[in-house]
C-alpha cells in the first residue's frame, strides 16, 4: 500500500440554528490527529448563517400561501437544508422567503428544467406577493 504524503477535504455543512452551527465549527477546529508522526489541519468556518425561521418570516409565508392559493399552487412549508443570499438576509432579522421560483427537477444537473406551464402562476403569485408588502 502506498500511504499519502498528504490529503485535504472540504466540508459543506449545514445547520438548523446558530448555536448548532458554532458547537460542530469548534468541534471540527478541534481536530488532532490520532496517528503518531501525522498532523491535521482545520481552517476554515461557517459561509454562511442558517436559515433559521423566525415570527416575521412565518408571518410573510402565510401572506404568500394564502396568495398562492388564490392562483391555485399550493405552497407547503418546506425546509430542504441548502443555502442562499436569502440565508443573510433572514439572519439580519428581514422577512425572507426562499423558493418561490418556478418548479421543475434536475436542480444543479444537467438535466435541470423547469415546467414551463407553471410559468404563469408563479408570475401571478410573485407579482401579487410585492404588490403586498409592507
Amino acid at each position: 500500500n502506498v500511504i499519502a504524503p498528504k490529503a485535504g477535504c472540504e466540508i459543506d455543512l449545514r445547520v438548523p440554528t446558530a448555536e448548532d452551527g458554532a458547537r460542530m465549527e469548534n468541534k471540527l477546529l478541534g481536530l488532532s490527529a490520532l496517528t503518531p508522526g501525522c498532523r491535521v489541519t482545520v481552517t476554515g468556518g461557517m459561509n454562511r448563517p442558517p436559515f433559521a425561521e423566525s415570527p416575521t418570516i412565518a408571518a410573510l409565508y402565510e401572506k404568500a400561501r394564502a396568495l398562492a392559493k388564490q392562483v391555485g399552487i399550493d405552497l407547503p412549508k418546506q425546509h430542504r437544508g441548502g443555502g442562499s443570499d436569502g440565508n443573510f438576509t433572514a439572519a439580519l432579522g428581514i422577512p425572507t422567503l426562499d423558493g418561490l421560483g418556478c418548479p421543475g427537477a434536475g436542480a444543479h444537473a444537467r438535466h435541470e428544467h423547469i415546467l414551463w406551464r407553471e410559468l404563469a402562476p408563479r408570475a401571478a403569485l410573485l407579482a401579487s406577493l410585492l404588490e403586498r408588502l409592507d
